[in-house]
């Protein structure tokens, strides 16, 4: 993967340059907008407006917004000067990508204007003011000051306290055998007598750590994974510091390759059933191409969870999509630091391309209403960031401006040319239905990138969700499709809605390409590759 800056045309304060222009260029427009805007509102002041809030907007739930005449005008009048600015940013001809920045900068804008961001526009909030004699304020001032001073400046998401990694978080029992520096390589105990004789290899994301796969007892997939028979190994990335600037994709590719190469030799299989999630997973899809370059058949297949390989094909179809590149762009924004992307700024950039879901809310329950923030821990898990070192922060982006890691693009993989079509091994592709990181029909795009014999599976969930999918959830339920379909729209008009967890539809699908069953090891590691820790292992504590 070549090492250089990325001249990109991803710059808000451009996009800012080019909204101005087009304003000016277009004066009719922007004197339409203002005449709707001028009526909606006298109409919203005399009650006779009929604007609402869309489907889904959580922020005027309290039956006040609709049966007290003042809040009602407030809220109506809100929502049609918000309306009417996103429209006529709309409305503008602008080209490309510039657009999509100017539409999120004004959206950005009308979030951060909501009346229930304020004390006096929140009637939950004053209604509790006047229960607690202003007791919420206070905690809310304390909440306030503490965020401001050790989280970054954003609404606490989560009660840190609640949590332990190793104590009550990635608790499943098993050794690091191998560890070099950019990763450590976990294998895990196994629980049942006997186990299938070809192991599961899982690639998590670089940009978290990797016990959002081992979570809570009976919310863990390793655990889950484990009861049925399976031999695991799981990679856990090194939290990387300055001096780890110069780490790019292909030194994740390379660290992948050894330690895969670790997982057969312990096992004695001569291939794996691998699994990559979201950045990991095109990680992984990019280890499979070096692999068919150079002949190497260690892949027998690939599961790829929530990842998004082909922009170009899908940069159109939502505004997920457009975030993969414009994340990483806006992170830009917040960062001081050389070197690396710190977590914690990207995690603001993300929050910032969420506000209502990943800032506003929080700011009402823990400033307004004063409340602690929810112990959940996949809450936890997120706010746990790592860091990006430069060169994988350039080659992320380098490799999204090429389109993605698609058929025809010009990318190399440690000094091999890219080709996913040449990728033969059998595809469990997995996406989510509400994912507004990586969009189901993006993931369903990645399928079509490889050759051989591929399966999409819809999950009717969010990004995180859709990894995190255990048994008993009487809602969950997922879509497949075993007919002919080439684009989204087709999987899903000839659909089949299945109840439960899509967990244990994979789990027949790994089972049919597992192998034959052998006793299981007593121990775990080899002479060779002697124990080094107990999991969840060192560098899964490192927070640089």
């Amino acid at each position: 993967m070549p090492k250089k800056t990325i001249e990109t045309s991803a710059d808000l304060f451009k996009a800012m340059s080019q909204f101005y222009t087009a304003s000016l260029q277009q004066p009719d427009k922007l004197f339409q907008a203002y005449s709707e805007v001028a009526q909606n509102t006298f109409a919203s002041l005399t009650g006779t407006s009929e604007i609402a809030p869309a489907k889904g907007d959580k922020r005027f739930l309290d039956p006040i917004w609709t049966s007290n005449p003042a809040y009602k005008a407030m809220m109506q009048t809100y929502l049609t000067w918000s309306n009417g600015l996103n429209d006529w940013v709309n409305s503008l001809d602008i080209d490309g990508r510039d657009k999509l920045r100017a539409q999120l900068l004004s959206s950005m804008l009308t979030d951060s204007m909501a009346p229930t961001n304020m004390l006096m526009g929140n009637p939950s909030a004053m209604k509790m003011t006047l229960e607690k004699g202003g007791k919420n304020l206070v905690d809310g001032a304390k909440h306030f000051i503490d965020d401001m001073i050790n989280n970054n400046g954003l609404p606490s998401m989560v009660d840190k306290s609640k949590f332990e990694v190793g104590g009550n978080l990635g608790t499943s029992e098993g050794e690091v055998i191998y560890r070099e520096e950019r990763l450590e390589l976990i294998q895990y105990k196994p629980t049942t007598e006997k186990v299938f004789k070809r192991p599961i290899f899982i690639v998590p994301p670089q940009i978290n750590k990797f016990y959002i796969w081992d979570l809570t007892p009976n919310r863990s997939v390793i655990e889950y994974l484990r009861n049925k028979g399976h031999q695991i190994f799981i990679v856990s990335w090194r939290n990387p510091g300055a001096e780890h600037a110069d780490w790019g994709m292909d030194s994740y590719v390379e660290s992948l390759d050894r330690a895969s190469e670790v997982a057969c030799e312990i096992s004695k299989s001569k291939d794996l059933n691998l699994i990559g999630a979201c950045s990991g997973g095109l990680t992984t899809a990019l280890l499979l191409s070096y692999w068919s370059a150079k002949g190497i058949e260690r892949a027998n297949s690939l599961t790829l969870l929530v990842a998004v390989l082909d922009t170009e094909g899908a940069k159109n179809t939502t505004m997920g999509l457009f975030a993969n590149v414009e994340t990483l762009e806006v992170a830009r924004m917040f960062t001081r630091s050389k070197g690396v992307l710190p977590g914690k700024d990207l995690q603001k950039a993300f929050a910032w391309l969420r506000p209502n879901d990943l800032i506003w809310a929080y700011w009402v329950n823990n400033y307004l209403l004063g409340n602690e923030p929810p112990a959940f821990d996949i809450l936890f898990w997120n706010a746990d960031t790592t860091n990006l070192p430069s060169a994988f922060h350039t080659d992320m982006l380098d490799i999204l401006q090429k389109g993605g890691a698609r058929q025809g693009a010009d990318i190399d993989v440690l000094d091999t040319k890219m080709d996913l079509g040449a990728v033969d091994c059998d595809k469990f592709v997995v996406g989510g239905t509400t994912d507004h990181i990586t969009p189901w029909d993006g993931c369903y795009l990645s399928m079509q990138a490889f050759g051989g014999d591929n399966e999409f599976v819809l999950s009717q969930s969010g990004h995180i969700q859709a990894i995190v999918n255990p048994p008993g959830n009487p809602k969950a339920k997922f879509m497949t499709n075993k007919g002919k379909h080439s684009t989204p729209e087709e999987f899903q008009a000839g659909g089949e809605m299945n109840p439960g967890t899509w967990w244990d539809y994979w789990a027949i699908w790994l089972e049919e390409r597992a192998g034959d069953q052998v006793k299981a090891p007593k121990t775990l590691g080899s002479a060779k590759y002697k124990s080094l820790a107990q999991s969840p292992g060192t560098y899964v504590h490192e927070n640089v």
